[in-house]
C-alpha cells in the first residue's frame, strides 16, 4: 500500500512534470521527490515516469496508477480537510498573493487575523507582478491570490468576489479629459490606451483594456508595459492614458496625472484564486477571514 507522501509524490509529478516545482509544491527538497519515487517504483516494479536531462514524462503505467487512484485519493484529502477545518486544527504554511496595494492592505489585514486564531499556520504574503498575473499559482508557489477577475482557465479555480471596485481613467493633467468631472467608456477612443503585456490572457486584456468602445469605435493602443512602475510616467508625459481602479488615486499620486472616475464602466472586480484541485483546509479558513475582513471594512465606510 502506498502512504499519503508517496501518493502526493505522485500527483504532483503528474501535475507539474518537474521534479523542482513538484518538490516545491509539496514543501520539501528535489532529492526527496526523487528518492520517494525511487521506492515507489521499486515496490510497483515498474517506472512510473522518464526522466531526461531536459524532460520527464509520465508512462502509461503510472499515468494508469494516477487516474486509478485520484478519486480516492481526492475523496481521502477532501475527509481529512473538512475534519482539520472543523476542529480549527490547522497548521503549516500558506501563501498568499496579491496583485494591488488596496488588495495587498487587506490580505495583511486578514492575515493577522488569521495568525491570532491559527498560530500553528504561517502566512507568507508576496506580490504578484501584473504582466504574469497565474505564473505563481501554476508554477506552485503560492496557495492562494487575490487579484482582478476574470481568470478563466482550466487549471486555476475563481473563488469568490471580494471586492467590487469603481473604474477611473488616469490621463495626463494637461489633457481635456483631465477638465471633465467624468469620463464615458466611449472616451477610450479619444487617447491612446497604455496596456500590458506579458503572460496575460487575451480575455483580461479586453476586460481591462478593451480594443473597441460599446459603439464600436476602435480604441487607439499606447505602448504595452510590463511593470505598474512605468505607466504613471508615460501617461504623465502625454504618452496615453490607461484604466486604473479609482481606489489608485489614493497609493499613486503622480506629478502631471489625473484620476477621472467613469460614470458608466462597470466596478472592477478583485477575487480569490487558487490552483484547481489543492485547496487545503488552510486556504478555505483563510478564505473565510478575508471576505469577513473586506465585509467589516465596507461596514464602516
Amino acid at each position: 500500500m502506498l502512504e499519503r507522501f508517496e501518493l502526493e509524490t505522485l500527483f504532483a509529478l503528474a501535475d507539474e512534470l518537474h521534479f523542482g516545482r513538484a518538490a516545491a509544491r509539496l514543501h520539501v527538497s528535489t532529492g526527496r521527490v526523487s528518492q520517494t519515487l525511487k521506492q515507489m517504483e521499486r515496490r510497483i516494479g515498474t517506472p512510473l515516469f522518464t526522466r531526461t536531462s531536459r524532460s520527464v514524462s509520465i508512462t502509461p503505467a503510472g499515468q494508469q496508477l494516477h487516474d486509478d487512484l485520484r478519486p480516492a485519493y481526492d475523496q481521502l484529502r477532501a475527509a481529512l480537510e473538512k475534519a482539520m477545518a472543523a476542529t480549527g486544527t490547522v497548521s503549516g504554511p500558506l501563501r498568499v498573493g496579491y496583485t494591488t496595494l488596496w488588495c495587498g492592505d487587506l490580505v495583511v489585514r486578514a492575515a493577522d487575523v488569521f495568525r491570532m486564531r491559527h498560530p500553528d499556520v504561517e502566512v507568507r504574503i508576496q506580490e504578484v507582478l501584473i504582466h504574469n498575473p497565474i505564473g505563481a499559482l501554476r508554477a506552485g508557489e503560492l496557495d492562494l491570490q487575490l487579484s482582478e477577475f476574470p481568470i478563466v482557465e482550466p487549471d486555476i479555480t475563481m473563488g469568490p468576489v471580494v471586492l467590487n471596485e469603481p473604474r477611473a481613467l488616469l490621463v495626463p493633467a494637461d489633457h481635456p479629459l483631465a477638465r471633465q468631472e467624468t469620463v464615458s467608456l466611449e472616451d477610450y477612443a479619444l487617447a491612446p490606451l497604455i496596456t500590458v503585456e506579458g503572460a496575460v490572457p487575451d480575455y483580461w486584456l479586453e476586460e481591462h483594456f478593451p480594443s473597441r468602445t460599446p459603439s464600436g469605435k476602435p480604441v487607439p493602443r499606447g505602448r504595452a508595459v510590463t511593470y505598474w512602475q512605468e505607466v504613471l510616467p508615460d501617461v504623465s508625459a502625454g504618452k496615453g492614458v490607461t484604466t486604473v481602479c479609482a481606489r489608485a488615486v489614493h497609493h499613486h499620486m503622480h506629478p502631471g496625472v489625473a484620476f477621472v472616475p467613469f460614470r458608466d464602466a462597470p466596478p472592477i472586480r478583485y477575487g480569490l484564486m487558487w490552483p484547481t484541485g489543492s485547496e487545503s483546509a488552510r486556504a478555505r479558513l483563510f478564505m473565510d477571514t478575508i471576505l469577513e475582513v473586506a465585509d467589516a471594512a465596507r461596514t464602516v465606510h
